[in-house]
C-alpha cells in the first residue's frame, strides 16, 4: 500500500542517509576496530560471553549463581539512526523496535532501556521531538520494557535511539558464532525495507507495509526460536542480509548457501530497485560481501535486494521457526562463504 500525506515538517530531508543505511560501512568498520580486541581483565565475577570478536548484535555478561539464585546473562546493547520516515511518531517507533530487537536476536528480554536523542533544536520545533519519544515509549511499553530517561545532545541532525539492558538464560544465547552445516535458514521478516524508506526520501511517498514491519517487534520471533531449539541468529539491519549472513558464515566457520527464490520480499521494493532507489549503503554492502559470494546467475536486481541495508529487520535463524520462510542452509564451509542459487 502507498499513500501520500502531507506533514509540516518533512523529517527524512534533515539527514544525509535514513536509518540504518546510515551505518558506516561494514569494510571500514572492521578495519577501525581490527586492533581494539584486548586481553579481559573484567572483574572475577562476570564473564564476558559475547564481546567484539564474533561482530554479534549486542554484547553479553555472566552474573554467576547465588544464594539460590541462578546464572543469568545480561544483555546490552545500543541502537540509533537519522530519520527513516518523516512522521516522527512512526520514527520513534520503528528506532525502538529496532534497538530492542539487538536483544531479542540474543534470545533475550529487554528488560530497561535509556534514550539516545540528537536534535537541531534551532531548527525542528520540539514538539516533533516529543512525538519522536512517544513513539519509542509506546513501543517499548508493548516490549514491557521500562525506559528510564537517557542523554539529549544539540546536533545538525536528528537521530534517535535506544541504549538497551536485557536479560537471558546463559544456557540458551542465540549467538551468530553456533551455526552448523545441516540447518536450515529462516527469515522472518520479508525484505525491501531500505529502497522503499528510500524512495520515501525522495519522493514523500508513505509505505504502510514497511512502516509496520519496521515497527514490529522481533520478540515472538526470538521466543519461537528458542523454544524451537535454535541456538544461532542475528537480526538483519543495515548490512543487509548478505552481510550479516557473512558475518554469521564467517563466525561459525560454515558456507551459507541462499535459495533467492524463496526470499521474501515486500509489495513495491523490486519496483523501487527497478526505479532506481538504491541507497549507498546497500551499493556499499554489496561490494564488501562480493569477494566472499558466490552470486551464480542471480541479477543485479535481486543482488541488490540481498544487500539491502534494512531498518529494523527480521531475524535470521539457523533453524525452521513456525511461520517463517526458510530461505537456505548452512553446509560445510567451502570456497565462499555466501552461494546464491
Amino acid at each position: 500500500m502507498t499513500t501520500i500525506r502531507e506533514t509540516p515538517v518533512r523529517l527524512t530531508q534533515y539527514a544525509h542517509g535514513g536509518g540504518c543505511a546510515c551505518k558506516i560501512p561494514p569494510g571500514e568498520l572492521e578495519d577501525v576496530l581490527g586492533g581494539l580486541l584486548r586481553p579481559q581483565t573484567a572483574a572475577a565475577d562476570t564473564t564476558l560471553l559475547v564481546g567484539l570478536d564474533t561482530g554479534d548484535d549486542a554484547a553479553v555478561v555472566t552474573l554467576p549463581a547465588a544464594a539460590g539464585v541462578p546464572a543469568q546473562a545480561v544483555v546490552a546493547t545500543a541502537d540509533f539512526f537519522t530519520p527513516v520516515v518523516d512522521d516522527p511518531y512512526d520514527w520513534g517507533r520503528i528506532a525502538a523496535a529496532n534497538a530492542l530487537s539487538d536483544v531479542y536476536a540474543m534470545g533475550g528480554r529487554p528488560i530497561v532501556a535509556v534514550n539516545l536523542l540528537t536534535w537541531p533544536r534551532e531548527v525542528l520545533p520540539w514538539d516533533l521531538a516529543r512525538e519522536v519519544l512517544r513513539g519509542g515509549l509506546d513501543i517499548a511499553a508493548e516490549a514491557g520494557c521500562h525506559v528510564g530517561g537517557g542523554h539529549s545532545v544539540d546536533d545538525p541532525e536528528p537521530k534517535y535511539g535506544m541504549a538497551v539492558t536485557g536479560v537471558a538464560d546463559p544456557a540458551r544465547l542465540l549467538r551468530n558464532d553456533a551455526g552448523r552445516p545441516g540447518l536450515p535458514l529462516s527469515l522472518t521478516k520479508p525484505l525491501g525495507l531500505g529502497v522503499l524508506n528510500n524512495r520515501h526520501k525522495a519522493t514523500g511517498e508513505r509505505f504502510e507495509q514497511a512502516v509496520a514491519t519496521m515497527a514490529a517487534l522481533n520478540r515472538d520471533a526470538s521466543v519461537a526460536a528458542l523454544a524451537a531449539g535454535a541456538v544461532c541468529a542475528t537480526d538483519i539491519t543495515g548490512f543487509g542480509l548478505l552481510g550479516h549472513l557473512h558475518k554469521l558464515a564467517r563466525a561459525s566457520q560454515v558456507t551459507a548457501v541462499i535459495d533467492t527464490a524463496a526470499v521474501p520480499y515486500l509489495d513495491g521494493a523490486r519496483e523501487a530497485v527497478r526505479d532506481g532507489f538504491v541507497s549507498g549503503g546497500t551499493r556499499r554492502n554489496l561490494e564488501w560481501v562480493a569477494p566472499f559470494t558466490d552470486f551464480g546467475g542471480t541479477d543485479a536486481d535481486t543482488r541488490f535486494l540481498l544487500a539491502d541495508a534494512q531498518t529494523s529487520g527480521g531475524l535470521l535463524v539457523a533453524g525452521e521457526v513456525p511461520g517463517a520462510p526458510v530461505v537456505g542452509e548452512l553446509v560445510a564451509r567451502g570456497e565462499h562463504s555466501l552461494v546464491l542459487r
